[in-house]
């Protein structure tokens, strides 16, 4: 079982709970309905600073691999530079 799906699972086995204990409290309907509006806001929020996290996280990640990148090539290119650098070297010694 994956980590996403635990994590899925216990955020709805969350809700669900808050939800049924909402619902099943003595209060009257207008604060029944009320408790319910909070407890979606709140669940709305935590979504969407999750879903935030994980953004930055996949942006970190894609930002790490640019760089990863740049490296590999600038590294590249100067071992390449190196070795026209020594076939003109050679290529002078052969010419004298």
């Amino acid at each position: 079982m994956s980590t996403g799906k635990v994590v899925k699972g216990i955020l709805a086995g969350a809700v669900a709970g808050a939800l049924l204990g909402v619902l099943l409290a003595p209060d009257s309907g207008d604060k029944t309905r009320k408790k319910i509006s909070k407890k979606g806001t709140d669940f709305t929020d935590l979504l969407k600073a999750k879903f935030n996290d994980f953004v930055d996280s996949i942006a970190g990640k894609v930002e790490n691999l640019k760089m990863r990148e740049e490296d590999a090539f600038d590294t590249k290119m100067g071992n390449e530079r190196d070795i026209v650098t020594s076939l003109k070297a050679e290529a002078k010694k052969v010419m004298s």
